[in-house]
């Protein structure tokens, strides 16, 4: 198989950015990333940031919007991220009072097929991400089944978080072959072995990451994210971390 193309997750480098948005861009593209995944924009302009991005050759594949922003204003976020060029939008995170019951679950994917069909007649790709929480069962069914049964695939696709469903004790594997077809996204990341099974660089913790990718490959994925929720090491250290063992690990 052909090696797929790696974005960073910018939330990696929260800090970063907030201190000095495009030379945190600067930065992820020297350390050999080919795009990123955005979690906000800076306050800089679409036209603005795309121009920049042109120059650095960093491609914008896809970008973190919580679904309370696109309740708030759907149609000014969504011509935002298509002027940008970014390819996929996607729902990051649920907060805990969205997510109480199977009806939150169904009630959800109702709004994630109504965004869903905007996103796609804007020309992109509407995914949702998980954490762990989504695999809590409701009448035998996880939560994260519920949305992806319950939504139009041609609307609403699947940026699987590999560490996640590990974490939930969820064989990534097995989880990406359930959704082949529908998953364009995967999040690559790695456990620390450690009693509370934290966050590690890339290759560099207990999960296998050559049989994840591998697997999300099969599924149809086109891009592989490299996201760190909370590094241990200084993140720009553990990002240059993560990108040099995954290339390596893949060959």
């Amino acid at each position: 198989m052909a090696q797929l193309p790696i974005a960073l997750q910018l939330f990696t480098l929260r800090n970063e950015t907030k201190e000095d948005f495009l030379g945190t861009l600067k930065k992820v593209k020297e350390l050999g990333y080919d795009g990123v995944e955005f979690a906000g924009f800076g306050g800089y302009e679409a036209s603005e940031l795309k121009a920049f991005l042109e120059e650095l050759d960093l491609k914008p594949f896809s970008s973190h919007v919580g679904i309370e922003l696109l309740e708030d204003n759907a149609d000014e976020i969504i011509a935002y991220h298509k002027e940008l060029g970014v390819e996929t939008m996607v729902i990051p995170y649920l907060v805990p009072e969205r997510r109480t019951s199977k009806d939150d679950y169904i009630k959800l994917a109702e709004s994630l097929n109504l965004y869903g069909k905007k996103v796609k007649e804007a020309g992109m790709t509407l995914c949702y991400h998980n954490h762990d929480f989504e695999y809590e069962k409701y009448d035998g069914e996880y939560g994260l089944d519920l949305i992806f049964s319950q939504t139009d695939a041609e609307l609403v696709q699947v940026e699987l978080d590999t560490y996640w469903a590990e974490y939930a004790g969820v064989s990534a594997v097995d989880y990406a072959a359930k959704y082949k077809g529908r998953l364009p996204l995967a999040h690559i990341k790695d456990m620390a072995d450690t009693s509370d099974r934290t966050f590690a660089e890339v290759g560099e913790g207990t999960l296998d990451i050559k049989g994840i990718v591998a697997a999300v490959q099969e599924a149809g994925a086109k891009r592989l994210i490299v996201e760190q929720d909370v590094c241990q090491r200084p993140p720009l250290e553990s990002v240059e971390i993560s990108i040099r063992n995954l290339k390596e690990i893949l060959g």
